[in-house]
């Protein structure tokens, strides 16, 4: 009763803020369309000599640029190009930004192993966000995120090899990516600036992000032009959607520190529907920027029960991570990211993985990579036990990756693209996985246009 009670009271609070929202954006469309006795659009004549309004600021800042936007609460470089559309009202500013990509991927294109699998799909996510000042030093925010992985992936996801975590059907998922939640986030956020230099944040998630690990891959310009999950997912931002999250943040100047609660189990098989809230889990963060192209960040989780299928095995995890912006001008930028990751689980090795990538656009051309290694067990691998034994394994994995911009439509373009992953592994998967197996895929991407700042 008490967690049915919790969803009904989000569920409104939600609701009124966004039906609020959406009545002033039509009021104010409604305005324009209003005709003087010449027959001419007396909004439109309003509209040319009336003001701008408001310039949208951070979304947990009045005193720092939007383009710091992460995903969660997490922090970008303030040189990061931001894709999207922005809409005004009276009091509030709009958001809306997202990302898709019709393809086909194969992976194992060389036949090599019995681990490969195919598939036409379009891995994809939405995300409508909105914010207001309250009085002087007060910012309200919301964020909302939906996907429509179930339906454009099914149970089991997408074929990756050496992809680990969540499950179909019982059973583990492995050398598949798993589908994110149709509702991937819905939170709120209140910050009160005590001056320019220092605010605090209190931020509310159902689902939502805690204060864990950098940026999630597909929020990170280095990232953006690539459909696959890192191998290293459950490493790093494996907690990016979770229903039940609570996070308190200070600012000075260009440190945060942040702490969270939040629900430890990741989302369950039924990607349609409201998790039942834990808050059993907890994390701590630590971001500086310290200047326009870089942001750093330091964090650990102390995850309860993450896994269905591993009832019982926390996992104590750490992350440090650094991103870089370098705009070049209108038309060029270069975006990286390098992290490593930690999972601890009591009376198990310590399991690591480290990644780099980067994207480097050139007016229609975006060219991208990323390096992965990962440690990962026999069990996380469904290996046989009894042959393989307690031993970790190190995957490798290389991708290389091209977008071409065919077409601009009003506020979106369209890619075609490619890529082609290498991977090298132990030699003991070998029969299962090849030797040196290659995973290759192309797309049609659809995305918004660069907003101009």
């Amino acid at each position: 009763m008490k967690y049915k009670l919790q969803v009904l009271i989000f569920s409104i609070v939600l609701s009124t803020l966004t039906a609020k929202a959406q009545h002033e954006m039509h009021q104010l469309a409604k305005d324009s369309m209003e005709k003087d006795s010449s027959g001419t659009a007396k909004g439109m004549q309003e509209m040319a000599t009336m003001k701008p309004g408001p310039p949208m600021s951070h979304a947990y800042s009045l005193n720092l640029p939007m383009q710091r936007n992460g995903s969660g609460t997490s922090w970008l470089p303030d040189a990061s190009p931001m894709y999207g559309m922005m809409l005004h009202s009276k009091n509030w500013m709009y958001m809306l930004h997202g990302n898709i990509a019709l393809r086909y991927t194969k992976q194992d294109i060389l036949n090599k192993g019995s681990r490969g699998a195919e598939k036409f799909d379009a891995p994809n996510w939405f995300m409508f966000m909105g914010q207001r000042k309250v009085g002087q030093n007060g910012l309200f925010h919301f964020s909302s995120m939906l996907s429509l992985d179930r339906l454009t992936e099914g149970g089991a996801g997408y074929p990756l090899l050496f992809q680990t975590g969540e499950s179909w059907k019982g059973q583990p998922l492995v050398d598949r990516q798993h589908p994110h939640d149709l509702f991937s986030e819905l939170s709120v956020a209140y910050t009160h600036a005590f001056s320019e230099k220092a605010d605090l944040t209190f931020y509310l998630g159902y689902p939502g992000e805690p204060a864990l690990g950098s940026v999630a891959f597909m929020h990170r310009p280095s990232a953006l032009a690539n459909p696959d999950a890192p191998i290293s997912h459950h490493w790093n931002d494996g907690t990016h959607i979770t229903f039940g999250v609570a996070t308190l943040g200070f600012r000075y100047n260009q440190f945060k520190i942040e702490a969270s609660s939040f629900t430890g189990r990741e989302p369950d098989e039924n990607r349609f529907d409201f998790d039942k809230p834990r808050f059993d889990s907890y994390s701590a963060r630590l971001s500086f920027n310290p200047n326009q192209n870089w942001a750093l960040q330091v964090s650990q989780g102390w995850i309860k029960s993450p896994e269905v299928l591993h009832e019982g095995e926390d996992v104590k995890r750490t992350i440090a991570s650094a991103i870089y912006s370098l705009p070049m001008g209108e038309a060029q930028s270069l975006n990286a990211t390098v992290l490593w990751g930690m999972n601890k689980t009591k009376g198990h090795q310590s399991e690591n993985a480290a990644l780099a990538e980067g994207a480097y656009r050139v007016n229609k051309f975006s060219f991208y990579t990323r390096y992965e290694w990962v440690q990962k067990s026999a069990e996380e691998l469904a290996l046989n036990e009894e042959f393989y034994g307690q031993r970790l394994f190190g995957v490798n994995g290389l991708t290389l990756g091209l977008n071409y911009d065919v077409l601009s439509l009003n506020k979106f373009k369209t890619a075609i693209g490619a890529q082609v992953t290498f991977y090298k592994a132990n030699p003991m998967m070998d029969q299962l996985y090849g030797k040196y197996p290659v995973g290759a895929q192309a797309f049609i991407r659809i995305y918004p246009n660069l907003m101009k700042m």
